[in-house]
Formats: structure tokens, sequence, C-alpha cells
């Protein structure tokens, strides 16, 4: 069964946006995977539409209303297994580990929050996992519900051609990425190394690898303490 994407979003016409395109394109028109976006708005009762109303106990903005949202969220989901997601700078850090079990799964309930944020209530009632892309404060959830579905269509089985492609990435084995290097063999006074031109295959990866920790170390050091490294990081 394709993997089935729902949006409950302000603005549907941002999607597919960028994931209509290439790889995710191209996946989307063979059927291998599945997009609606659903405006919030249609399950407001008024005759303005309105979904939102001021913070309880006072303060700025604006705050997205548990009813009109809980009847979005019922009307697109019902029963079926798909997690809820709820796209929220408070939430926890995507990771590729949970990208791969989102992934894995039927499909997801994306909600893309506005305004100053979601009433509390409509999480819990209808159990939203929140969930971040990093830790800077976006005008809406709608691109980081694309950065997030781009990170899980990319790897749904069929997509990429050559299935290889996503497994030496950063993050797959806990490290970042060892560096890559193409034609021309100088660039600038600049050689490919000489290890990847020698057809040793051993040395090849034992280069990768130590490069792979080298970088980790520089750049992402809490990475190392993660226990979901593929083997022991050589000293």
């Amino acid at each position: 069964m394709a993997f089935r994407a729902t949006i409950l979003t302000l603005y549907p016409e941002m999607f597919p946006g960028h994931l209509g395109h290439s790889l995710a394109g191209r996946a989307l028109e063979r059927g291998q995977w599945s997009l609606d976006a659903v405006q919030i708005r249609d399950f407001a009762e008024d005759k303005h539409r309105t979904v939102d109303d001021t913070p309880a106990g006072g303060g700025a903005g604006m705050v997205l209303r548990a009813d009109i949202l809980g009847r979005a969220i019922d009307h697109v989901s019902g029963d079926d297994a798909r997690p809820r997601l709820l796209m929220s700078p408070r939430g926890r850090p995507l990771s590729q580990a949970r990208v791969r079990e989102i992934a894995a799964g039927p499909g997801a309930v994306i909600v893309c929050g506005r305004f100053e944020g979601v009433d509390q209530r409509v999480i819990d009632a209808r159990a939203l996992e929140e969930v971040s892309i990093g830790d800077y404060i976006l005008s809406g959830g709608e691109p980081a519900a694309l950065t997030l579905l781009d990170a899980v269509v990319r790897i749904l089985p069929g997509v990429m051609g050559n299935a290889l492609s996503g497994v030496h990435e950063s993050f797959e084995g806990g490290l970042l990425e060892h560096p890559h290097y193409t034609r021309p063999q100088v660039f600038e006074e600049r050689e490919i190394p000489a290890v990847l031109t020698s057809g040793n295959h051993g040395a090849i990866e034992r280069w990768r690898r130590a490069e792979a920790e080298r970088l980790t170390r520089e750049r992402r050091p809490d990475l190392l303490s993660q226990p979901h490294l593929s083997q022991p990081v050589t000293k």
C-alpha cells in the first residue's frame, strides 16, 4: 500500500511545493505515495471561517482553536494507524531514525501550526506527536512539513534509483557523511585524494570511515555519544 500523507494547513496551496519535482515528484506521479492538503478553515462553523482566538490568560498573538482542529483531525484520520504529527519548534528533534520509522508505516497526518501556537487540549486529546526540524522559528509549520516529507519520501522503496545511495549518508550510521569527489582529477591545484583512485576498496572504506569520524568530531561531537553508532568510533 502506498504511503499516504495528509496535511492539515491554512495554506493548502503550498503543497506539494518542491515535492512535486525530481524524485519525490516522479514517485508521486507513479503512485508510490499520495498527498492530500486539507484546509483547516473548512471545519470552522462561523461565516468568517474563524480558526483562532486570543490566548487564555492574555498575551500576544492568537491560538489555533482546539474544537476546529479536532474536527479536522477526526475527518481526515478517523481510526487509521497513521501517526499524527504536529510541526512545532518545541517538539522532539526529527532524526533519521524517526524518519525511517515513519517511512515504514502507512503514512502520516501532519498538522501545520500557525499563529502563537495550538491549543494544548487538542494536542493531548488527539495524541499529536510534536516534531521539530531545528532550533529556530518559522512563520508556520508548512515548510517543516515539506522538509519532513522530503526526508521520508526519498527512502520509500523504489523512489531512489540506487537504493545504496541512502546507505552512506549523514546520520544513517550515526556519523556525518564523508567527503565526496569526482572529475576533474585536479581542480585549482587541488587533487582527488590518491586513495580514492587506488582501486583498493578496503583502503577506500577505511578512509571514508576515518573522514566521517573526523568530521563528526569537529562538527557534531554530540553524535558520538549516541548508542546507534553502527561501529565503535576510531580514536
